[in-house]
């Protein structure tokens, strides 16, 4: 299967040295024409959504053992991490904030807060920049063949995974939809 795969580097114009982010560098962080991970979530968040719209694979909705419909592609779990480093007056990352959140709204507003938060910045004694490189995306859809198996897909900002299958059939279903799909980048 083709991996949907993007660069990083992409995703946002930071560059290191050594552990150590030069001046030049931090103030490209701040300059949303060099730094767009609004872009690849977007982009990342429109590819499943049209997955979940569009229905590639041909997947049928179905009535649960409670009686209740269960669409034929649902979103099964999700979560988006944000990263925040802490670098000091000499480039230096000396700290570094992981926030997972179950949504993206949730992942923004984090991020939001930790970035904006002057007392979390005083204690770890640094000025906070976002680590876009380094944030992860993560959507598992569940979704119902036709022939009654379920099966799941999940995304990540660089591979498409496909589990639970048990018929090949399904599997070259997945495949050839993902070998029309582009790169986030």
């Amino acid at each position: 299967m083709q991996a949907i795969r993007h660069n990083q580097e992409a995703l946002c114009l930071r560059r290191k040295n050594h552990g150590r982010l030069r001046a030049e560098d931090r103030k490209q962080n701040d300059d949303p024409e060099l730094c767009c991970p609004d872009r690849h979530r977007n982009a990342f968040n429109n590819l499943v959504e049209s997955v979940i719209d569009d229905n590639p694979s041909g997947c049928v909705g179905y009535t649960g053992s409670d009686g209740v419909p269960v669409p034929a592609v649902v979103r099964n779990r999700e979560h988006y991490t944000a990263k925040v480093d802490f670098i000091d007056g000499e480039g230096k990352r000396i700290g570094t904030v992981s926030l997972q959140s179950p949504s993206i709204a949730a992942y923004e507003a984090n991020a939001s807060e930790t970035m904006n938060n002057i007392a979390l910045a005083a204690a770890m004694g640094g000025e906070a920049v976002r680590n876009s490189p380094a944030e992860t995306y993560y959507a598992q859809l569940r979704c119902h063949d036709p022939s009654g198996d379920d099966y799941c897909v999940t995304f990540t900002k660089k591979t498409v995974r496909l589990s639970s299958r048990e018929d090949e059939t399904i599997r070259d279903k997945v495949e050839t939809w993902a070998d029309t799909v582009g790169t986030l980048e």
